[in-house]
């Protein structure tokens, strides 16, 4: 019997309760309405010092849906575990916080939209200061006509008095930070060495790299001056989770490795590239 054959039988065998059954089963929820059903799972995964933020965490991410191109056309999964990621480090998703972004990019091997997480610059700050060693964090640009100089080594130091006027252009960014045991770290980075990391990153043709450039440049050289420092679960659950994809927006989800895309495009059909290295 053939296949066309053996689909006729098929439905003439199908009773008109079971084709009334069919016509009735729900339609898959949209994301917005998927934001709305999460409620309770995001009141549930928020840090004890957020409690009560769930109402406002949804609301944000229902205006991205509406604000951000594409964002609704992602894959259930993904926008789920972006958003349960944000909801479990205790940051806020959307542009206004500059603390996390929800940003959809084209993944070639499954020909579906899928949502990145983008850890801000004020997100990293914000769980940089969760950790008890935490006694100080600053990160800045250095322009032209700056007094600025800086030595690593034993005897490292760091000094840098910006002009009062006249700035001129950026010549240095720099993070430093200082631990409450006494300890301190800085990182200087040129605009060629935050340049050769964004132009790795999949989100360099978007979101807060178009936006809000000089703040990618500063969390670019926060993230390299993480590598000396000791940190917090929740940070290290962030630079793990920088530029990724997250599938399971189950509890446990956050502690798994997350997936770096390869040969994705950016929602205005730029290629981003294939590497993993995130900004």
């Amino acid at each position: 019997m053939s296949n066309d054959l053996a689909e006729r039988v098929a439905r003439r065998a199908t009773t008109p309760t079971d084709q009334a059954a069919q016509r009735q089963q729900p339609a898959q929820p949209t994301l917005v309405q998927f934001v709305r059903q999460m409620g309770p799972e995001i009141a549930r995964a928020l840090p004890a010092h957020m409690s009560g933020a769930a109402d406002r965490i949804a609301r944000i991410a229902l205006t991205d849906l509406n604000r951000v191109p594409n964002l609704a056309k992602a894959t259930r999964d993904s926008f789920a575990g972006a958003l349960m990621t944000c909801t479990q480090l205790g940051l806020e998703p959307g542009g206004i916080s500059g603390e996390a972004y929800l940003l959809p990019f084209w993944n070639k091997r499954i020909g579906q939209h899928e949502v990145q997480l983008v850890i801000g610059y004020q997100g990293m700050i914000k769980l940089f200061w969760q950790h008890p060693l935490a006694a100080g964090l600053d990160a800045r640009e250095v322009r032209e006509n700056d007094e600025f100089d800086y030595e690593y080594g034993l005897d490292a130091y760091l000094r840098h008095k910006p002009a009062r006027r006249n700035r001129g252009q950026v010549a240095e960014y720099y993070a430093l930070a200082r631990l409450s045991n006494g300890g301190n770290a800085f990182v200087v980075m040129s605009p060629e060495d935050v340049e050769k990391i964004r132009r790795r990153s999949k989100a360099k043709d978007a979101g807060p790299w178009q936006t809000d450039y000089d703040a990618m440049a500063k969390k670019t050289a926060v993230r390299q001056l993480f590598k000396l420092l000791p940190k917090s679960p929740e940070l290290a659950r962030a630079v793990a989770h920088d530029e990724s994809v997250r599938r399971d927006a189950s509890a446990d989800g956050i502690d798994a490795v997350p997936d770096f895309i390869e040969g994705e495009t950016v929602e205005d059909g730029r290629s981003a590239g294939s590497d993993e290295v995130a900004a």
